[in-house]
This record gives structure tokens, C-alpha cells and sequence, in this order.
């Protein structure tokens, strides 16, 4: 299978670097998949699983909460706001943050302000929690 080079990084620093046979994850236009040899590509990046399959063939699954991803000359580098490996997340804690978000809004009474950032909170949950390893 060809590859290309992939570079995530985040704000705490690099999350990965190396061959990759495909990239997979979310857009603020949707889903992507970027494999070797994709024309030249810049994206905003959304909120979603990510999939990138190794070399070797692996899958390994993360959290991408934002960000921006470019693919030019078989290079793709990935900046993200938040990036976490299903493996680095622990449920019980995205399980309990998703749950004070849903509380905090059913609760009602919240400002514009205060329910979009409840909402953006519980839908970082809600990625966080679906692929988080069990």
C-alpha cells in the first residue's frame, strides 16, 4: 500500500509523526479521507473520530476537536486544537463530563453564551466518550 508522510501536532506538542496509509476524520465540510497522493488539500478541521492507519496496517483512533489539516506534495500535516488517542481517554471521566453538560442544560435558564458553550461541551464529551477504548 503506498504512503505518505503525516505529522499531528497539537498546542501541548507532537501527537505523531511518520508513514501513513490513510487519514480519516472530520471536516467543518464533513468527513474526509486523505491517502497517499491526495491532490493538495487546506482544511478547517471539526469535531470527530479520527482513524489513521499505520504503515503496518493499525488503526489507531483519537479525539480531534479542531483545528486545520493540509496535504501538499504527499505531506500531510494535521494542527489540532485537542487531539487524544482512544487509548489516553478514560471514560469514566468523559462519561462524567458528558453528563454535567447534559444536566447543566436540561437545567435551563442559561444564556445564549451559556448554552452554546454547554453545547460545545457536551458534544466534546460525546466524542470523547465514543472513542475512548473500552
Amino acid at each position: 500500500m503506498n504512503t505518505f508522510h503525516l505529522t499531528i501536532q497539537t498546542v501541548d506538542g507532537p501527537a505523531f509523526e511518520g508513514e501513513a496509509q490513510r487519514l480519516f476524520c472530520r471536516t467543518i465540510d464533513g468527513d474526509v479521507a486523505i491517502l497517499a497522493h491526495h491532490a493538495d488539500y487546506c482544511t478547517a478541521l471539526g469535531m470527530g473520530e479520527a482513524r489513521v492507519t499505520l504503515e503496518d496496517g493499525t488503526v489507531r483512533k483519537a479525539a480531534c476537536i479542531g483545528g486545520m489539516l493540509t496535504m501538499l506534495d504527499n505531506r500531510c500535516r494535521l494542527l489540532a486544537t485537542t487531539w487524544e488517542w482512544s487509548e489516553d481517554i478514560d471514560p469514566e471521566r468523559a462519561h462524567a463530563a458528558r453528563d454535567r453538560a447534559q444536566a447543566l442544560i436540561e437545567q435551563g435558564g442559561l444564556s445564549n453564551r451559556e448554552l452554546a458553550l454547554a453545547s460545545a461541551k457536551l458534544q466534546r464529551a460525546l466524542v470523547r466518550s465514543s472513542v475512548a477504548k473500552k
